[in-house]
């Protein structure tokens, strides 16, 4: 077993044991009064539902002791969909137990027990915000720094409310040995939400960066580079990624996550490219040097196995070219002999960021680039269309059963490509997906 099937496995069963603590607790706890099995079913609903909000918590707080051995996009991705099952569990405790006992629905009524009530219908009402804000930010036109402070909020209300609701009962809960068991359980998680959103930001502000040069990029790009403001320095490794904020102080609603650009082996200066497609990245053009800038970071296992004799293939879409810009570069900074190849996706030449340098790196790499071109002008002689697997089958070579695959870009290239690499034969484990969608 590799060590990273071992170090998944180990993850994910500390991640179950975690999500049934509760009912676990309630399962010792044996009480007296007995109920309906539909009473217990509901109830076992409510407090898997607790578990699982409250590890939701602990997998979105970008905790390297766990978040580097399976990737961020990996956490990313079943954050979203545990979610989706934490409201449906959520929706299905009361259903559960209402459908049981049809008296029950007075827990509801705020003429009777109105904190009780209150607290209930909020709980509700804000685990469902926080699910559709999650998935259709956009259509409510809430902008990424907004979502971000009220998906914080929510979590912090929904689990403290969780446990609160579940104390209250004490039907499971009774005794002062498993509440206090309870409550421990449930703290650590807020106490990482505490530990991500603010006494991390606190520390970082004793490490400021300076926005040293602002250059202009094609396809509607600007690459940003960042010099410490003091003694401290930042050593990542390349295909890694960090927040930044930018302004006179760490403690802003505006951090966002930025892939790193820039050679690893030149960790002095960091700098970051990207594209004007949203709110924030639409104001970096106008980022004047000597702006301040706080880094957190790096995260990220978007990092290929510099020791491997069999290459990497790097497959890249659009602006999903930076990560894989500091790759290439890092790689030339020392020297590297191993086979390369990189397929890059655009709409258009025009849009090709970095397409000169490439060029370049090729004349000092063993590099093959292969230019994808999926609205080509007539007198474009090279690959046009979309990646796929005859693409895939036609210019890039067998899989040898050790070679390693990078994509990163738009979701659809990144699902016709994982797809293709697939049907190659690529193992899942050799391939590593960076999606940029979070923003």
């Amino acid at each position: 077993m590799s060590p990273l099937m071992r170090k998944a496995l180990f993850w994910c069963g500390s991640y179950m044991l975690l999500v049934l603590t509760p009912l676990i607790v309630a399962l010792v706890a044996r009480p007296e009064e007995a109920r309906a099995l539909g009473a217990v079913f509901g109830a076992f609903l409510g407090l898997l539902a607790l578990g699982v909000l409250a590890m939701q918590v602990v997998i979105s707080g970008r905790h390297r002791w766990f978040a580097e051995s399976l990737g961020f996009d990996n956490i990313l991705q079943f954050h979203r969909q545990t979610g989706i099952c934490a409201l449906l569990l959520v929706l299905a405790h009361p259903v559960v137990m209402i459908a049981t006992r049809p008296e029950w629905i007075e827990f509801l009524d705020p003429r009777d027990e109105t904190l009780r009530a209150v607290t209930l219908i909020l709980l509700l009402a804000a685990t469902l915000l926080l699910v559709a804000s999650s998935l259709w930010r956009t259509r409510f036109g809430l902008s990424y720094e907004w979502w971000r402070a009220l998906h914080g909020m929510l979590s912090l209300f929904i689990v403290s409310a969780g446990l609160g609701h579940a104390l209250m009962v004490q039907h499971y809960t009774a005794g002062l040995a498993t509440s206090l068991v309870l409550i421990a359980v449930i703290a650590v998680p807020l106490l990482l939400l505490l530990e991500s959103r603010l006494f991390r930001v606190w520390r970082n502000r004793k490490r400021p960066w300076r926005v040293i040069d602002n250059r202009q990029e094609r396809g509607d790009a600007a690459t940003l580079t960042l010099e410490a403001d003091g003694d401290h320095r930042l050593d990542f490794a390349p295909g890694q990624f960090f927040w930044i904020t930018l302004g006179e102080t760490p403690f802003s609603l505006q951090q966002h996550p930025f892939s790193i650009a820039s050679s690893a082996v030149k960790s002095e200066r960091i700098a970051f490219t990207a594209k004007r497609l949203g709110d924030f990245t639409h104001t970096l053009p106008d980022v004047k040097p000597g702006t301040l800038a706080y880094i957190e970071g790096p995260y990220g296992a978007f990092v290929p196995n510099m020791a491997s004799d069999s290459g990497a293939v790097l497959i890249a879409g659009g602006i999903g070219i930076t990560p894989i810009m500091s790759i290439l570069r890092t790689l030339r900074d020392q020297g590297a002999t191993v086979p390369l190849w990189l397929l890059y996706a655009n709409d258009t030449w025009d849009e090709a960021t970095f397409r000169d340098e490439l060029m370049e790196l090729e004349e000092v790499l063993p590099l093959e680039v292969i230019h994808v071109i999926s609205d080509p002008e007539p007198e474009w002689q090279g690959e046009s269309g979309m990646i796929d697997e005859a693409l895939v089958r036609r210019r890039l070579p067998a899989d040898d059963g050790r070679r390693e695959y990078f994509i990163c870009g738009p979701e659809p290239l990144m699902n016709a490509a994982e797809k293709a690499l697939l049907h190659i034969g690529a193992a899942p484990t050799r391939i590593y997906s960076d999606r940029f969608d979070i923003v």
